[in-house]
């Protein structure tokens, strides 16, 4: 008799059968994003991708439901969120956020880090892409507000909070321009040295009235 599958539980090592649909995912993502490179966004069907990719269109869809979707990717946003929660309370905001990041960061394969910077120059070669990357923008930074509000105890739409949030994805931002445009740049090293300029800005918890 064929064993049963167990399915996964939160925080456990990923089965064979997610593992597997991880590989699928990611082998479409980066046909997509090479295509789109080689012929052009507009250019270049979802039909196309599924061919490269060697899956059905459906397949396609079922990972990712509009051709943007190839594109854009908000599956960070979750884990960033809990690894922010769990860093020790001593450490400041940005303390917390650059370890954050370099854990991330480090989790991440050499070749996943290169397929993020191919997507980051499609998108910031394509017009049509550089628009609609504002509504991926906004999400991660109001996931980003909710996180720092909810550690220092203030309102996501504090001063504070806004003035943090502002000034880390205007860093983020810059970086990420010039990995663009210099592929040599180590990018990690270079995020969390420039993040670390902001240490003077802590949204710290509010101090009681007396």
């Amino acid at each position: 008799m064929k064993p049963q599958t167990q399915p996964d539980r939160p925080g456990s090592v990923p089965g064979l059968r997610e593992r597997k649909k991880a590989r699928t995912k990611a082998a479409i993502q980066r046909e997509a994003v090479r295509l789109f490179r080689e012929r052009g966004y507009a250019a270049t069907t979802v039909e196309q991708v599924a061919e490269a990719a060697e899956v059905a269109p459906s397949t396609v869809f079922r990972y990712f439901a509009t051709k943007q979707d190839l594109v854009f990717s908000r599956e960070y946003d979750l884990p960033f969120a809990a690894m922010f929660q769990a860093q020790s309370p001593e450490l400041t905001t940005i303390e917390a956020e650059r370890q954050t990041i370099r854990s991330m960061l480090e989790d991440i394969s050499a070749q996943e880090l290169a397929l993020q910077r191919e997507r980051w120059v499609l998108i910031v070669s394509e017009p049509e892409l550089w628009g609609a990357s504002l509504g991926d923008v906004t999400q991660s930074m109001r996931v980003l507000s909710e996180q720092v509000a909810k550690r220092a105890g203030r309102d996501p739409r504090d001063a504070m909070v806004r003035a943090y949030t502002g000034a880390v994805f205007g860093v983020l931002l810059q970086v990420s321009l010039e990995w663009a445009e210099d592929p040599d740049l180590d990018f990690a090293a270079a995020l969390d040295e420039a993040l670390a300029c902001l240490e003077g800005l802590r949204p710290s918890p509010p101090v009681p009235p007396r």
